[in-house]
């Protein structure tokens, strides 16, 4: 197992590759549209992939330990590349993760400020732990009423891979969302219904089911993610509904 000290050092190493790759005017570009105080090297997803591969191919395999100390290493830094590949790392080697690292999940979680890390440490890797762990689920549960609302977004989003598949706690997720249906926060209004979106390609009417009687406390953009993949008659009943209760929302 590396030291911490060279968790570092190939931490280091692996930004030099992506600055070796970095473009100004894309970092400047990211930058804006991330609306970012971290520092962007302006590398694009290939690019990222590229680094990550030959960092992974070098090696005949990482520990949980040493992924632990290089996730650590390369998040510490205020650099949006670092923080990224970290969470890329995360997703990749995600089968070394047990129950025991929640915690620091949830440190990543709490310090990220943006959905370019949240969604997918949420959904890949949160999601993927709380389907093999389901004791964790009791941790989501805390996450849902948490003050931070990305945490929040976080315990609605780490359900949505089963629930994707036709299988999944809705029950739990209902539960959720139906605290958070008024809140004024779009990344909340959108993770609700990005998840009914996703479930009701195959659960329709229980998606259905669950949005009806809630029209008239349901913002614009959940119910416009809600309905995208309803059939016609239930989009259209929704959608009336919607607009009937909620005119001016």
């Amino acid at each position: 197992m590396p030291s911490g000290a060279e968790a570092v050092a190939q931490a280091d190493e692996l930004e030099r590759e992506l600055r070796r790759l970095g473009r100004p005017e894309r970092a400047a570009s990211e930058r804006q549209y991330l609306k970012s105080d971290l520092e962007f090297i302006g590398v694009d997803a290939a690019g990222m992939r590229s680094v990550l591969r030959a960092y992974l191919q070098a090696r005949d395999r990482l520990d949980h330990d040493a992924l632990v100390e290089l996730v650590g290493a390369l998040w510490d830094r205020p650099i949006h590349e670092r923080r990224a590949l970290a969470v890329s790392l995360l997703e990749r080697q995600r089968r070394l993760l047990g129950a025991e690292d929640l915690p620091l999940l949830e440190r990543l979680l709490r310090d990220a400020l943006t959905w370019a890390y949240v969604d997918a440490l949420a959904v890949h890797v949160v999601g993927w732990l709380v389907e093999r762990h389901p004791e964790l689920s009791a941790t989501l549960d805390r996450w849902a009423a948490d003050p931070d609302f990305w945490i929040r977004r976080s315990a609605l989003l780490a359900l949505l891979p089963p629930l994707r598949r036709g299988t999944g706690d809705f029950e739990r997720f209902a539960r959720y969302a139906d605290a958070m249906l008024e809140e004024r926060e779009f990344f909340i209004r959108k993770a609700i219904g990005w998840v009914l979106r996703e479930a009701s390609k195959s659960q329709p009417e229980l998606v259905y089911a669950w949005v009806a009687p809630r029209t008239h406390r349901t913002s614009g953009v959940t119910i416009r993610e809600a309905v995208k993949y309803l059939p016609k008659a239930q989009r259209a009943a929704l959608l009336a509904a919607y607009t009937e209760k909620r005119p001016t929302a």
